[in-house]
């Protein structure tokens, strides 16, 4: 299923992803074709996300500058929500072309659209640990430390990565139904938040 997907070597794909996108941000189809586009996109969310989360921890700038940030922050979340649940979706009408309605009520508490995002997070967490292991300002302490957290992430992101395989796995034998989930993000919706609408 992770072939069919284009989720295969997902650790990999988004390593090569996420190092070209730090060396050329401009080269945003490095990795088309090989992987899921819509898998691609959300990395490339997450990876613009994650720098403007640095910049909002900035303290040597005008607090209008951090505004600024907050709303990159929110238009980038919303769009990688949405980017979350187009993968689901895309997941669950490649299953319905090989699965037959399950007769098991049995749901995953986090989709499948939701693993491949924490990946890609984990992704961007192992690149910059890396970076910060390579730093030629810190101590032998500091490196091993951040060289310790490196090898960490990089397993919690492979356990990450089998549990996807097995959730697809057991959809496709039947043993969980797919579920796709809705955020509904109400901050981001003028007519759902009412500092917004009570305007």
């Amino acid at each position: 299923m992770l072939k069919t997907l284009k989720l295969e070597n997902l650790e990999a794909a988004f390593d090569c992803a996420v190092d070209r996108w730090h060396h050329d941000a401009s080269d945003f189809d490095v990795l088309e074709g090989i992987i899921n586009p819509l898998a691609l996109e959300l990395a490339w969310r997450n990876h613009l996300l994650w720098h403007e989360e640095d910049k909002a921890r900035r303290t040597d700038v005008d607090d209008s500058a951090i505004a600024a940030v907050k709303r990159a922050i929110d238009r980038l979340n919303q769009q990688r929500n949405d980017q979350i649940e187009k993968l689901d979706e895309a997941i669950l009408a490649e299953l319905s072309k090989t699965v037959t309605e399950p007769a098991t009520e049995t749901i995953n508490s986090e989709t499948p659209g939701s693993i491949v995002d924490r990946i890609s997070i984990m992704s961007l967490k192992v690149y910059h640990m890396a970076e910060d292991s390579q730093r030629d300002d810190i101590d032998a302490e500091h490196r091993q430390r951040s060289l310790h957290k490196l090898a960490v992430l990089r397993l919690q992101r492979h356990d990450l990565y089998v549990a996807l395989a097995q959730l697809l796995a057991d959809y496709l034998a039947g043993n969980k139904r797919m579920k796709p989930y809705k955020q509904f993000k109400m901050y981001n919706d003028p007519a759902l938040n009412p500092e917004l609408y009570r305007k």
